[in-house]
């Protein structure tokens, strides 16, 4: 496709569904030409207020002929199923994070993915942030030389119980497939991945519950081990407040500190390397350092951007922000430190995504949702996708 605008359908019209009609209003290079959602007044809702056709099932639409693109909003195990389906119609895709709940999941939708004309991406928008972009590029362009250790504490994901109590889908490993790892957290797995590469190894202590009346995870600390040697501790919570959004990383260089609620970056840099300090210097002498604020308020554009970026490289073949297939990275990051909490051992990547689906269809069975679901307590929609 080389011309006109993006013939766009938008499947869940949830929270982030509905934000993403609100965006493409905005956005000359797409028009909305349908929407899908399995609630009847929220599909209504949506149909009269933009004027797309609405569809109670994803495979009408898909099916539909009046879309050249889908973008899947649903809860995370549909990001999958949903997805395959697009793709097998030959229409674009772009998918909110995670990609999928697991990463043989993930591993089915990436090969789903065959014909290169079609556009396959994710939504991670974070990676528009201008101060994300130059710490990946001091990381990997040497500036900071070797990096040494990580440390990214993101504990200003606060969430009431009301939050989790307002839809029975909410924390369950049956539809969302985990807790603060799989819903608040894939950006800043994705922007780890992105800026530092995987690790070789990890082992995690994942809470179940510890803060809310939930059954996934809701405190998590891991500890990283990179295939250079560098380490690093990562810390997420939804239980804590006014809790903390920083990213510390040192290296042979310095020490560069990204603090994401004051909006600052700040480079202390060393006279000498670390390891040449470490050889040549006397006694308690450290190296000298100079502080330098690096001045970027640009934090990007984000959801917006992305789609943007959806469509010209439809309509003109721009690289995408984020391919879809780089989902597979934070997913595989989630899905150890489950599974390292609940083995209790240190566990070594790539992960044998089989055994963790296994573990993982384990911890569906046995989790007060589905149990509620059999008794006939709540509905259940969930797709089956093992």
């Amino acid at each position: 496709m080389t011309a006109g605008s993006v013939r766009l359908g938008i499947i869940g019209l949830g929270n982030m569904g509905q934000t993403h009609c609100r965006l493409v209003a905005r956005i000359p290079d797409i028009t909305l030409t349908a929407v899908c959602d399995i609630d009847p007044a929220r599909l209504e809702k949506m149909v009269a207020k933009t004027g797309a056709r609405g569809f109670r099932t994803p495979g009408r639409l898909l099916a539909s002929g009046i879309c050249d693109a889908v973008l899947i909003a649903t809860p995370h195990y549909g990001h999958t199923t949903i997805g395959k389906q697009a793709l097998k119609h030959g229409l674009h895709v772009l998918v909110e994070k995670p990609i999928s709940v697991h990463k043989a999941d993930c591993e089915k939708l990436i090969a789903a993915h065959q014909d290169e004309a079609q556009v396959f991406a994710a939504m991670f928008n974070q990676r528009t942030n201008a101060q994300y972009q130059r710490i990946r590029e001091m990381v990997r362009g040497g500036e900071l030389g070797a990096v040494r250790r990580v440390h990214w504490a993101i504990t200003d994901w606060f969430r009431s119980q009301a939050y989790y109590d307002s839809g029975g889908w909410r924390a369950t490993w049956a539809h969302e497939g985990g807790g603060v790892l799989m819903n608040q957290c894939p950006h800043q797995l994705d922007l780890l991945q992105w800026i530092f590469g995987m690790p070789s190894a990890l082992q995690a202590f994942c809470h179940l519950g510890k803060h809310h009346r939930i059954e996934v995870e809701d405190d998590v600390t891991c500890y990283l081990e990179y295939p250079d040697g560098a380490t690093g501790v990562f810390t997420t919570t939804t239980g804590e407040a006014p809790g903390v959004n920083r990213l510390e990383i040192a290296a042979e260089n310095g020490l560069l500190v990204h603090d994401a609620q004051q909006g600052t970056l700040t480079f202390t840099r060393n006279d000498k390397p670390v390891t040449r300090a470490i050889a040549e210097n006397e006694g308690f002498k450290a190296p000298s350092t100079d502080r330098i604020t690096i001045d970027i308020e640009d934090t990007g554009r984000q959801h917006a951007e992305i789609l943007e970026n959806f469509a010209s490289a439809i309509l003109h073949g721009t690289p995408l922000i984020a391919h879809a297939s780089e989902g597979i990275h934070s997913v595989e990051l989630a899905n150890a430190m489950l599974y390292s909490s609940w083995t209790g051992k240190r566990v070594e990547l790539p992960l044998d995504s089989a055994r963790y689906a296994r573990r993982l269809k384990r911890q569906i069975r046995e989790s007060t949702f589905v149990k509620q679901a059999a008794s006939g307590v709540v509905a259940t929609d969930m797709d089956e996708s093992f």
